[in-house]
C-alpha cells in the first residue's frame, strides 16, 4: 500500500520550481514552497499567480479552484520550515555542491520518514545522495518544463533507493495525473541523453555555417514535426543551463564528443547571448523573457519578387521517375501551374504513375481541398512520356530515380545531352552526394539537390543542397521555384544526410543504443519523448514507419561520411536488419505489428 503524501515542500522557486508547486497544490496537496530570500519568495508566488490567472482567463480552471489552489501553499523563507513535511522536492540551479549542501541541511531539518527528491536533469543522483545520512530515501524525480502542463516525469532511481520509495513516488505521479518512466541514474537519464545530442550538434551546424538558423530550425519542424527547431529550443531551454547539462553529460557520460558542448555555446554564455530569458540567443527578443522574435543583422532579407535575385523563369518540368516520389513531384507541380512531362520507363509504368495521380488529386477532392476544376486543370498540364527525348525544351528537370548512384550518374548524362543549355537539373536524393551527380555532367554548375518529403503533395519541406559547383543563378531559380510550389525552401551544402537526415537519424541510433543497453524500454523510451520533448511519435515508433533497413543505410552513410564514433551504426540496429525485421513493411521491427 503505497503511503499517503499530505503535504510536500519544494525548494527553489524558479520557473521550474513554481511550477512543481502548482502541480501539487492543484491535485489538492499542501505545499511548503521555500527560497533563500524573501524577494525570492515574491518572485516565486508572482510566477505561481500569474500561471494561475492565465488558467483562469483560458477557461482551464475556476476563480473558485484558483482560490483554493493558492491557499494550499505556505511560502517561507528557509529551509527549517520543512521539518514536517512527507516529501521535499529541490529544484535549484544545476551545480552538484549546491545541492549537496542543501541535501545535507535537510537531512537534518526533515524527519526521519521523509522522502528527499531532485529535480535535477543531468546531475548524479547518487552523488547528491550521499550528501545524507539516508540515500535509501533520495530520488531523482524529473519534470520537465512547463510542469503543470508536460506529461512526463522521469523517476531517478539509484542503486541504494529503497523498493518502498519507488513504489510511493510512482503511486504519486499517478495521483498527480503524470505518466512516469522509471529508470536508472545516468547521465541525461532518456529525455536529455537523446535531445541534448541533437541539439550539440544542430549548433556545431550551425556554427560551421553549413546553414542559417532559420533553414536549421524550419527543417526540423517541418520535415519532422518538432514543436521547436532544436537552435530556438536552446534558446527557451537557456544556453548556460545547456552547456551545462551537456558538460555533465560529457563527463559523467563516458566522454562521448558528441556531449562535448560546442565552443560557441561557451562564447555565447560567456557573452552574456543566454536566450530567451537575457533577451538574446540564437535569436534577438523583443526584451529579455519575452518569446516574440524580433529582426537582427542575422534576419534573412526577402526579395522583392520571385525573379529579383536572378532566377531563371521555369514554365515546363520535366519529372523523372514511376516511385511514390516522383508521384508526388508530378502532382505538386501540376497543381502549381507549372507544364510538366512526366517521363518513365515504358507506357506501362507511365499508365500506373497516371492513375496514382488521379487517385491522389481525386481523394484531394472529395476532402474539399481542391475543386474538380482545379483538378481537371491539373491533370490537363500533365503530358506522359516513355523517353527522355521529350525533355529537350523543358526548363527544370527533376530526377526521381532510385536511389543508386550510377542509375544516377548514367540518366544526368544523358540529360546533360538531351536538354537545351540553362536547364535546372535537379536530384531528389535524400542520402548520395550531389556532386557525383553533377560531375556526370559538363554543366555541373546547373545542377542541384531538390529533396522533397514524403508524401510530396503535403509535407511542406524542401532542403536545397547546393555542391561546390552550383551556381548561385541555379540556386535562386530553386528557391523561387520551392516558393512557388507553397513550399519552404531550406539551402544547405551537399553532406550527408544534408540538415534533416543529419540531424534525426543519429538521434534514432542514441535511442536504439539506450534500449540496446537496457537501460530502459522501447516502450518508455518513446513516451518520454512524446510527453518529455513533445515529438510527433517516439524514436522506435518513427524508425518502424521508416523501415529499419533505409534507417541503417542513412546511419552508415553518416558515419561514412563524417567518421563520428558516435555515428556508428547500433549492433542492435544491424542485427535486426539482417534477421528481416524492418518494421511496419515486414510486420515486424521494434514491435510486432502483425497481432495489431
Amino acid at each position: 500500500m503505497a503511503r499517503e503524501f499530505t503535504s510536500v515542500g519544494v525548494v527553489g522557486l524558479g520557473t521550474m520550481g513554481a511550477g512543481i508547486v502548482e502541480v501539487f497544490a492543484r491535485n489538492g496537496i499542501d505545499v511548503v514552497a521555500v527560497e533563500i530570500s524573501a524577494a525570492a519568495v515574491e518572485r516565486g508566488r508572482a510566477t505561481l499567480t500569474g500561471s494561475t490567472d492565465r488558467a483562469v482567463a483560458k477557461g482551464k480552471l475556476a476563480e473558485a479552484d484558483r482560490d483554493a489552489l493558492l491557499a494550499r501553499v505556505d511560502w517561507q523563507v528557509g529551509l527549517d520550515a520543512l521539518h514536517s513535511v512527507d516529501l521535499v522536492i529541490e529544484a535549484v540551479p544545476e551545480h552538484l555542491d549546491l545541492k549537496q549542501r542543501i541535501f545535507a541541511e535537510l537531512d537534518r531539518v526533515c524527519k526521519p520518514e521523509a522522502i528527499l527528491a531532485t529535480n535535477t536533469s543531468s546531475l548524479s543522483v547518487t552523488e547528491i545522495s550521499v550528501a545524507t545520512t539516508r540515500p535509501n530515501q533520495v530520488i531523482g524525480i524529473h519534470f520537465f518544463n512547463p510542469a503543470p502542463v508536460m506529461k512526463l516525469v522521469e523517476v531517478v532511481r539509484t542503486v541504494v533507493t529503497s523498493a518502498d520509495v519507488v513504489a510511493d513516488v510512482e503511486a504519486l505521479c499517478e495521483r498527480l495525473g503524470k505518466v512516469d518512466v522509471t529508470i536508472s541514474d545516468r547521465a541525461g537519464f532518456i529525455a536529455n541523453a537523446l535531445l541534448f545530442g541533437y541539439l550539440n550538434h544542430a549548433v556545431s551546424m550551425f556554427e560551421s555555417r553549413y546553414a542559417t538558423r532559420e533553414d536549421i530550425d524550419a527543417a526540423m519542424k517541418l520535415g519532422c514535426g518538432l514543436p521547436m527547431g532544436p537552435l530556438a529550443l536552446m534558446d527557451l531551454i537557456g544556453l548556460d543551463t545547456a552547456y551545462e547539462i551537456l558538460d555533465t553529460m560529457y563527463r559523467r557520460g563516458g566522454r562521448d564528443r558528441r556531449h562535448a558542448p560546442v565552443p560557441l555555446i561557451k562564447q555565447m554564455v560567456t557573452a552574456g547571448l543566454l536566450g530567451r530569458k537575457s533577451g538574446r540567443g540564437f535569436y534577438t527578443y523583443e526584451r529579455p523573457g519575452s518569446p516574440v522574435v524580433v529582426p537582427d543583422e542575422h534576419t534573412p532579407v526577402t526579395t522583392g519578387g520571385a525573379l529579383a535575385d536572378g532566377a531563371r523563369a521555369i514554365a515546363k518540368v520535366g519529372i523523372v521517375g514511376s516511385g511514390t516520389m516522383a508521384t508526388g513531384i508530378i502532382e505538386v507541380f501540376a497543381k502549381a501551374g507549372y507544364e510538366v512531362i512526366s517521363v518513365t520507363r515504358g507506357a506501362e509504368k507511365s499508365a500506373k504513375v497516371c492513375e496514382a495521380v488521379k487517385t491522389s488529386l481525386n481523394k484531394g477532392v472529395v476532402r474539399g481541398k481542391l475543386s474538380e476544376e482545379d483538378r481537371d486543370a491539373a491533370l490537363g498540364r500533365v503530358t506522359w512520356s516513355a523517353t527522355l527525348d521529350h525533355l529537350a525544351d523543358v526548363d527544370l528537370v527533376v530526377e526521381a530515380v532510385i536511389e543508386e548512384l550510377s542509375v544516377k550518374k548514367a540518366l544526368f548524362a544523358s540529360l546533360d545531352e538531351i536538354c537545351k543549355p540553362g536547364v535546372v537539373l535537379a536530384t531528389t536524393t535524400s542520402s548520395l552526394p550531389v556532386i557525383d551527380v553533377a560531375m556526370a555532367t559538363q554543366r555541373p554548375a546547373d545542377v542541384i539537390g531538390l529533396h522533397f518529403f514524403n508524401p510530396a503533395p503535403i509535407m511542406p519541406l524542401v532542403e536545397i543542397v547546393q555542391t561546390i559547383r552550383t551556381s548561385g543563378e541555379t540556386s535562386a531559380t530553386a528557391r523561387a521555384v520551392c516558393a512557388a510550389l507553397g513550399k519552404t525552401g531550406v539551402v544547405c551544402g551537399d553532406r550527408s544526410g544534408f540538415i534533416v537526415n543529419a540531424l534525426l537519424f543519429p538521434y534514432l541510433n542514441d535511442a536504439v543504443k539506450m534500449l540496446e543497453a537496457s537501460y530502459s524500454t522501447a516502450d518508455d523510451i518513446d513516451y518520454a519523448m512524446k510527453l518529455g520533448c513533445g515529438y510527433p511519435m517516439g524514436p522506435f515508433e518513427l524508425l518502424d514507419v521508416v523501415g529499419l533497413d533505409v534507417s541503417l543505410a542513412i546511419q552508415r552513410e553518416l558515419y561514412l561520411e563524417l567518421r563520428e564514433p558516435g555515428f556508428a551504426p547500433a549492433p542492435l540496429l544491424e542485427h535486426l536488419v539482417t534477421a528481416g525485421y524492418l518494421g511496419r513493411k515486414s510486420g515486424r521491427g521494434f514491435r510486432d505489428h502483425t497481432k495489431r
